[in-house]
């Protein structure tokens, strides 16, 4: 088999060579006569380095243990953990301590100026939608699509109003929610909590680490408003700690933990649950990061959220006059570098598992609030994307399995995508947004967002690489993935060659996807092929559907070649590049359809995508193709 397979790729990739020079339907001068062959080695020869991925699996690793405690701390932690009160522990002889703060906590972490704005004018804003306070149903058991739900249960609107103006031109909003909030869910003493959407574990954490980071924002009012609120408050961190281990997902209970360890800082008689919580927090987070850094449901939205809480639960301890445990600072350090691994040339994010091409301010706001100075991974393993940046070109690959079904949040078929970004333009991109689906995003396209199709890569019989199911769930699919990365030797210059391979199609169609990617060390040129190989020594008969994406970015004018193998992209920025396929079965087309794409403010953009598609052998096949920058 390794013989056919590097016969088909030296034929194809010379016939790319050979037909380049075609002419578009828009001006394609001297497209790409003269480029170098691909170098390709027999795959048998690298079999030693090859690498074959599983699933990710959690961290919990001795660095991110908690702090270390003396024997009695020990005791007082474990005593708390069984349900000994607080006070009790603190100050057994002490009358009862009224709720208070002891801190006022300086977050460097900035919101969204505009959403702040929004809100002092008279509504929320969440990715893109405008709804008015006044007619928001603040119950727990309203129904509010998830995006609301975490800006309102979860009360993240308090960073973006906190950096809308100076704190006296905004307390009268936030005590505007907070009092409609209290009356749908609170007011009552304690007989609503626990009941609704309210009280899911992860909206619980984050109201109460929000309401203590920004509490001079909602403390602002009368006296016995501020007791009110500051009671809620010592209820909710109660509630949190009889709760947090009920969370939906490892995501949800780092939220809840987090909080914990806020609470034990900021409010009395905390030292028994800041103990608790510690251990809670470094326990959950190793449970929920991979050994690269790289959150386990591969979803760039739940780094980032992890990012954050950090960023605040240092705060705290800061506010406090605590040096943060050493574990929370190399728990930072691990976490920013895959972020930054999928972040393009123009700053902002690639739409990778749900995730929209989040802004560069707000990425960049958050990376200098972490005060982490790293740089991208190149080859992260387990977080799955593989990235090569050169000459301001950035290309992204999506070479892992998807998250395990218990992990996955707005999970994408997403296995073997790419996406390219040249100078600040996206060129190829994925359709993303799926996480901001009930803002301007519908909700009732959420799961065709998460498919196969919605991402740059290859399909068969319009079938998804791994099932997708409802709530952001994943099922049966790929299960693993061979990865091999090298730099390679060109006749004028070097290149990184990327090639995986997923097993998401054997089970149904008995064949492997793989997929080659070469790019250029100056960014000016990626060659491609797509292979089809039969699973095993045979392959089957008869022929299936085959079509391979390319979604194209946001402002990029296309249009075919006459021979309709090869297409002309002129970017916004005036420079230009061609498209060409070649060594594709004679009944394949190269059709423009249209697509979308969801920018970082969760607004869907009509977009274009390139086709490959047609009919091809169950027994194997071998689809080439270029991307060329001209001129």
């Amino acid at each position: 088999m390794g013989e056919a397979v590097t016969e088909t790729r030296t034929a194809s990739n010379a016939a790319i060579d050979e037909g380049a020079a075609t002419d578009s339907a828009l001006p394609m001068e001297n497209a790409v006569d003269g480029g170098d062959p691909l170098i390709i080695e027999d795959p048998t020869s690298r079999s030693a380095k090859r690498e074959t991925l599983e699933p990710g699996r959690s961290l919990v690793i001795g660095d991110f243990a908690p702090p270390s405690i003396s024997a009695g701390e020990k005791l007082i932690r474990l005593a708390y953990r069984l349900g000994v009160p607080a006070s009790s522990l603190s100050s057994p002889f002490a009358k009862s301590v009224k709720p208070r703060l002891l801190g006022t906590v300086e977050t460097p972490y900035i919101g969204n100026r505009a959403a702040g704005v929004a809100l002092r004018a008279g509504h929320f804003q969440v990715h893109g939608v405008k709804a008015p306070i006044a007619q928001m149903d603040f119950a727990g058991s309203a129904r509010l699509t998830p995006p609301f739900e975490r800006v309102i249960h979860g009360f993240t609107w308090l960073r973006d109003l906190a950096a809308s103006a100076p704190r006296e031109q905004c307390t009268s909003t936030a005590e505007r929610v907070m009092n409609a909030w209290f009356d749908a869910n609170a007011r009552k003493g304690t007989s609503k909590m626990g009941r609704g959407t309210a009280w899911n574990v992860e909206h619980v954490g984050h109201r109460l680490l929000n309401w203590l980071v920004h509490a001079p924002l909602i403390l602002s009012g009368s006296a016995e408003q501020r007791g009110f609120t500051l009671e809620v408050m010592s209820e909710t961190a109660r509630w949190l700690d009889r709760n947090v281990s009920k969370a939906a997902d490892r995501q949800g209970e780092v939220a809840g933990w987090t909080a914990i360890v806020a609470a034990g800082l900021l409010l009395p008689e905390g030292k028994p649950r800041r103990l608790f919580g510690e251990a809670g927090l470094m326990r959950a987070l190793g449970e929920l990061v991979a050994d690269d850094g790289g959150v386990l449901s591969r979803n760039p939205l739940a780094q980032i959220d992890a990012i954050a809480m950090l960023v605040d639960l240092r705060a705290c301890y800061n506010a406090c006059d605590r040096d943060a445990p050493e574990s929370l600072e190399a728990m930072l350090q691990l976490l920013v570098p895959p972020l930054l691994t999928l972040i393009h040339s123009d700053g902002s994010l690639g739409n990778w598992q749900g995730a929209g091409a989040v802004r560069a301010d707000r990425l960049a706001a958050l990376i200098d609030a972490s005060r982490v100075r790293a740089r991208p991974l190149k080859d992260v393993r387990q977080w799955g994307y593989q990235r090569v940046a050169v000459n301001k070109t950035t290309l992204m690959f999506d070479a892992a399995p998807p998250a395990l079904s218990r992990h996955s949040r707005s999970g994408c078929a997403s296995t073997l995508a790419f996406e390219l970004c040249a100078r600040g333009q996206r060129i190829i991109v994925n359709c993303g947004g799926a996480a901001f689906a009930g803002g301007q995003v519908p909700a009732r396209i959420e799961q065709g967002l998460r498919a196969t199709a919605a991402h740059s890569t290859l399909t068969l019989d319009d079938a998804n690489s791994t099932a997708v199911h409802i709530n952001g769930k994943l099922g049966a699919g790929v299960s693993e993935v061979e990865i091999d990365r090298k730099t390679m030797e060109l006749k004028n210059g070097l290149a990184t060659r990327l090639e995986a391979s997923h097993d998401g199609y054997a089970a149904r169609f008995g064949l492997l996807h793989r997929r080659v990617l070469i790019m250029r060390d100056d960014g000016s040129e990626l060659r491609g092929e797509d292979l089809l190989v039969p699973v095993g020594k045979k392959g089957k008969r008869g022929k299936i559907a085959m079509a391979i994406r390319f979604h194209i970015g946001p402002g990029v004018e296309l249009g075919l070649s006459e021979d309709k193998k090869g297409a002309g992209l002129a970017l916004p920025d005036g420079t230009y590049w061609q498209f060409r396929m070649a060594g594709v079965e004679t009944d394949a087309k190269l059709t423009i359809e249209e697509s979308m794409w969801v920018d970082g403010g969760g607004r869907p953009q009509p977009v274009q995508q390139l086709v490959i598609q047609g009919m091809t052998s169950r027994g194997g096949g071998s689809f080439s193709w270029l991307l060329k920058k001209m001129g």
